[in-house]
C-alpha cells in the first residue's frame, strides 16, 4: 500500500502481495484490511455504490479522484478552502469530503 501511493481495493492489494505470496487469499487481505483499519494503520475511503478502497493513515489532509473507466481512486492533493462557509445557516460544518469522479490521465489518451 505505501509504494502504490493511492487507495486500493481489497482486490488490488491481493493481486500486489500475491507477487511476493502467490498462495494468499483475498479473506486473509480481508482479515489484514479490518485489523488494519481497527488498529489505526489504514482508513477506509468509502465510494458510493463501490467497494472500498483502503490507504495508509497519517496523510495531510487531501481528497480523492475516481476514475469511471479503470475504477481506480487517486489522492487529490490539498483542498479547494473552506467548504465550512457553504453550510445552511444555522449549521455547524464540522468535517467533509470531496470525491471527483472522471477519467484518469491513462484513460483519457
Amino acid at each position: 500500500m505505501q509504494t502504490a501511493d493511492r487507495p486500493l481495493s481489497p482486490t488490488e492489494i491481493l493481486t500486489a502481495a500475491q507477487l511476493h505470496t502467490p498462495g494468499l487469499g483475498i479473506a486473509t487481505v480481508y482479515r489484514a484490511l479490518k485489523e488494519f483499519s481497527q488498529s489505526g494503520l489504514v482508513e477506509i475511503v468509502e465510494l458510493p455504490g463501490a467497494s472500498d478502497r483502503y490507504e495508509i493513515v497519517g496523510k495531510d489532509h487531501h481528497h480523492h479522484f475516481w476514475c469511471r473507466e479503470c475504477d481506480r481512486v487517486y489522492d487529490v492533493e490539498g483542498c479547494s478552502g473552506n467548504v465550512g462557509t457553504n453550510t445552511p445557516r444555522g449549521f455547524r460544518a464540522e468535517d467533509h469530503d470531496v470525491l471527483i469522479k472522471g477519467l484518469c490521465a491513462k484513460c483519457v489518451s
